[in-house]
């Protein structure tokens, strides 16, 4: 047993490593700013128009994402909501679970923790990184998440790229060690302008996440001046205490 206890400890490492997957793309960092309202507001719409087909936030409701953006209701019901929902009902689909398992190989998932969960960092780079493959259902995958069943929705925006992939020789074996994305169609959008938009989408999936965050901050800062000046009259009781005893 105890020889067993030690091959596993020293096999860990390479268990690690080998769970790791291998080359890993490098992500690019996300621009999150919940305080900039013109940015969620956009991002808002990047999700109803293009995601929330596949997608639901199912615990998140439109009126309250309209209220926290500043968006008038009756502009988010004309605009945002596009289906017989009402303003106050949260944001769900009606896509069939069993159906889209078929056409998608497994349901979307929900995206209202997927911030949270992922990190806005891994869903900007993912948003920018699909490319052309022929040999998948949809003609794309995706250079963050290899073999995703997702189509890349926002081609029309971004237009196509094509992947070199980068091999090394490393251990004595062909490793993969980098991808080299290279635009070859333009899409309606000039690269710098869909970098903004993709910003602007996670931007909005990182309020979803936790709606309520902004005030969790500011009443958190008013906590800690609260229990600093609590501190001082504490410790003048404590004074005033053991003054006899000292």
């Amino acid at each position: 047993m105890k020889k067993l206890l030690i091959t596993l400890v020293a096999l860990l490492p390479g268990l690690a490593i080998a769970a790791g997957g291998g080359f890993q793309y490098p992500l690019e960092e996300a621009r999150i700013d919940l305080e900039d309202k013109p940015s969620l507001q956009r991002g808002a719409a990047l999700f109803m128009n293009y995601c929330l087909g596949c997608h639901q936030t199912q615990y998140q409701r439109y009126q309250r994402t309209a209220e926290d953006l500043g968006i008038p209701l009756d502009i988010a019901k004309d605009n945002l909501i596009f289906s017989d929902q009402k303003i106050g009902e949260k944001m769900t689909n009606s896509m069939p679970a069993k159906d889209a398992g078929k056409w998608f190989g497994k349901q979307p998932p929900d995206l209202t923790l997927v911030a949270r969960v992922r990190s806005p960092d891994w869903i900007y780079t993912y948003l920018k990184t699909f490319y052309l493959d022929p040999s998948k259902t949809f003609g794309v995958n995706n250079a963050v998440f290899k073999d995703v069943g997702m189509p890349h929705v926002f081609q029309g925006l971004q237009g196509t790229q094509e992947a070199e992939m980068v091999y090394d020789t490393v251990d004595g074996h062909k490793t993969l060690v980098g991808i080299k994305l290279t635009q070859v169609e333009p899409g309606a959008l000039t690269p710098e302008e869909y970098d903004q938009a993709v910003n602007d989408l996670v931007n909005y999936l990182e309020y979803v996440g936790e709606p309520s965050k902004l005030d969790s901050h500011r009443i958190g800062t008013w906590v800690l001046v609260f229990l600093a000046v609590f501190f001082v009259f504490i410790y003048l009781l404590k004074k005033e205490y053991w003054r006899d005893v000292h």
